[in-house]
């Protein structure tokens, strides 16, 4: 192999991967038709109507439901918010705590803090970076009232062992399902595994509306109080009658438009196959990088489904003989996007060592953020995680084998980083 692109020789790849999200025709004209109706929001257009949403709205909520088996759907406009409600309509109360791994995006801890709750963080688990059970079972107190279970990248989490603890400990369970849309455990959707479940609609997402987000649940008391909170507390009237602007709960204006709504039942018909465009990118990436040695693809889990919203490796800097950020650079610089680790634990962001929200102020617990208190998720970030966020559609198998070859090339040339 030719010199390494970091040390002066040619670079694997000059151009760059395909863009995405992936944006069709159909996409195209589902956006124009709402503007030609001229409705946007119309969650106050129509009597009827009025804070359950304009009719595109309506429709993404129960195609999506149906989708996933659920009775009930709520649109959101940012799974934050859904999160939000979720903790909300599973009667968390400010004071009690919400366990979560802290290997994670921020919302699904501050959605605990957003209704004066406290996250408690529990280690994840090694081989599909979600919460571990036997972790979650020891930081279990007397004020824990729910866990936030996440398909972190994914791929689902050891749900059956979350739920054994769960039900030990009368936790309720609000899956975050922002990186698994579709995903599927013993056969089962992630989102009606537990009391409800959250998803997210990020223009990075694997279904897109560029944002939004979506709750769905089985528990029609978890739907009514989601609906409250998304409509400034305000509930839905009959038809034919007028608006009361009466608020029976503390609410927020966290609506979906018809423009999201209207790009996301394009995307989720597209769905199914976009997902398996990432598995089949992913498997062939895998078989390319088969036998390298000191790189490691975590295990697909029998009975599950990984759906690859991005691809994991986990990198042994004593086989390879240098620093996982030499490595990274060395890659880099071959031209492929790959980053090392994912978000530093949570709970050594200020925001947790300083306990700069106002739902400390009131707490009695003992939580701590303490650095080591989960070793799993500190020695991913820092030593052995590694991400690859181009295996989607539109890349191709070719697009796939660039980022072998260029890993393949920094490993024949290793010891020339030292």
């Amino acid at each position: 192999m030719s010199a390494l692109a970091l040390l002066g020789g040619p670079r694997t790849r000059h151009a760059p991967f395909p863009p995405y999200p992936v944006i069709g025709e159909a996409e195209r004209r589902a956006v124009l038709e709402v503007l030609d109706e001229g409705r946007l929001s119309t969650f106050i257009a129509s009597p009827g109507a009025q804070f359950l949403g304009g009719h595109r709205i309506r429709q993404f909520e129960q195609e999506f439901g149906e989708f996933h088996g659920a009775r009930f759907a709520v649109a959101f406009n940012s799974a934050t918010a859904a999160l939000h409600a979720a903790v909300i309509g599973c009667g968390i109360a400010p004071g009690e705590e919400v366990i979560v791994p802290p290997y994670t995006f921020t919302s699904t801890a501050t959605c605990a803090l957003m209704h004066g709750a406290i996250p408690v963080f529990a280690d994840v688990d090694e081989e599909t970076f979600c919460l571990d059970p036997k972790a979650l079972e020891a930081v279990i107190s007397p004020r824990a009232r729910a866990v936030i279970p996440v398909h972190l990248f994914g791929q689902p989490a050891l749900m059956d062992e979350l739920q054994q603890v769960a039900r030990r400990h009368r936790l309720r369970v609000i899956e975050d399902c922002a990186q698994a849309p579709a995903a599927t455990y013993k056969g089962t959707r992630v989102g009606v595994l537990g009391d409800c479940g959250v998803f997210s609609f990020q223009e990075t997402k694997n279904l897109m509306t560029g944002e939004g987000g979506m709750l769905v649940t089985n528990d029609a008391s978890i739907a009514e109080i989601a609906r409250l909170v998304r409509n400034h507390g305000e509930a839905a009237v009959s038809p034919g009658e007028a608006r009361s602007y009466k608020a029976e709960i503390l609410g927020w204006n966290y609506r979906m438009t018809e423009f999201e709504a209207a790009l996301g039942r394009c995307q989720l018909r597209q769905l199914p196959e976009q997902n398996r465009a990432r598995q089949r990118l992913a498997a062939h990436l895998t078989r390319a990088l088969g036998g390298l040695p000191g790189l490691r693809v975590p295990p697909l889990r029998e009975g599950c489904e990984h759906v690859y919203y991005v691809y994991p490796l986990l990198y042994d800097a004593s086989v390879w003989g240098i620093p996982r950020a030499r490595f990274l650079e060395a890659v880099g610089a071959e031209g492929i996007p790959i980053s090392g680790g994912y978000v530093k634990p949570l709970y050594l962001s200020p925001l947790y060592q300083e306990r700069r929200a106002w739902a400390f102020r009131a707490y009695r617990g003992d939580v701590s953020y303490a650095e080591g208190i989960c070793p799993v998720a500190e020695r991913l970030h820092r030593e052995t995680m590694l991400l690859i966020a181009v295996v989607r559609p539109p890349a191709t198998e070719d697009d796939m084998d660039d980022i072998a070859a260029a890993i393949w090339k920094v490993w024949e040339h290793r010891k020339e980083l030292t």
